[in-house]
């Protein structure tokens, strides 16, 4: 990103002195008797705090969304997913318990609240897929769900695509993308892209990028290995804090290694030997003492459930 910025330094330069003259020759063009001066301190003061600004303006912390801007965004690439592949109705109450667990989850979480909450729906397909939007969607597939072996395991899943809306890793591509993008801008934008004084359109324009961006990472190009490394250490925290058992995860993934179909998580997702291996880097051995109290509790209602 650094690259970038000499390019931008001289188009700005040069806008300003553009406009400097320009200035001077209407004056000229208005005869006006008053002569034309430039106090050259000031100017440079002028030019050092509009990059003052800039800088300012492109700092994570002000480009970051809002959790109701997140909502929004998480709600059109909802809208996208769900063109794709359509919701299972088949079974309401497997819906349900999936949003308990997710509950369960998030309630006990660093982050137990969004603008608009959590909410699980199953995607009809075969696929081995889960995805999670910004505003706190999750979606899971029939064919992953099929391959879970417990709740804790169903659990394991869910929290991997909770890391994901806590960890804010869409929101942390969009802001890179949309800094590269400001800051490759002509120079005539500095002004509003230092104030973030952007129109309905220009608004609008960003918008649309953000959720072809997100869509295409949540269905063509995937995290970066370093997020889904992270958001496997967080999902084993957030496990942990909700009372399932932390080695659910890397079960998960051992069943997934031996899973090979056109458009499953392998597709977008580091290999499960790599995410096993990262798991292993960092153990955790700490279980709530009321987890395993109650994991007969949680064997009854899956097989329940699931009819197992």
């Amino acid at each position: 990103m650094r690259k970038i910025r000499p390019i931008v330094l001289f188009l700005a330069l040069a806008f300003c002195f553009s406009t400097l003259s320009a200035f001077a020759e209407g004056r000229q063009e208005r005869q006006d008797p008053a002569p034309v001066t430039f106090d050259m301190d000031t100017l440079m003061r002028d030019v050092s705090d509009a990059f003052a600004q800039m800088d300012e303006a492109f700092r994570p912390s002000l480009i970051e969304m809002t959790m109701e801007d997140e909502y929004y965004l998480g709600r059109a690439v909802a809208a996208k997913i769900l063109r794709a592949h359509r919701p299972y109705t088949g079974n309401p109450a497997l819906t349900a318990y999936l949003n308990k667990i997710a509950l369960a989850i998030t309630i006990n979480s660093p982050k137990p609240s969004l603008f608009s909450g959590y909410r699980v729906e199953i995607l009809d397909t075969d696929e081995i897929h889960a995805f999670a939007t910004p505003g706190g969607h999750i979606f899971i597939s029939r064919g992953l769900i099929n391959l879970a072996p417990s709740e804790d395991a169903l659990a394991a899943i869910i929290a991997h695509e909770v890391a994901h809306i806590q960890l804010r890793h869409i929101p942390a591509i969009l802001a890179n993308e949309q800094t590269v993008q400001d800051l490759s801008a002509v120079a005539e934008r500095a002004a509003s892209i230092a104030s973030r004084h952007l129109t309905e359109q220009e608004r609008t324009a960003i918008f649309q990028v953000s959720v072809t961006t997100s869509i295409n990472v949540l269905f063509r190009d995937g995290f970066s290995q370093g997020q889904e490394l992270e958001a496997d250490r967080e999902a084993r925290l957030l496990l942990i804090n909700a009372g399932y058992d932390p080695a659910a995860l890397e079960e998960m993934l051992r069943i997934l290694d031996q899973v090979h179909r056109p458009g499953n998580l392998s597709s977008t997702h580091p290999p499960p030997s790599v995410r096993i291996a990262n798991l292993r880097s960092t153990p955790v051995n700490v279980w709530r003492s009321t987890g395993q109290e109650t994991l007969a509790a949680r064997r009854a209602r899956f097989n329940t459930i699931l009819g197992r």
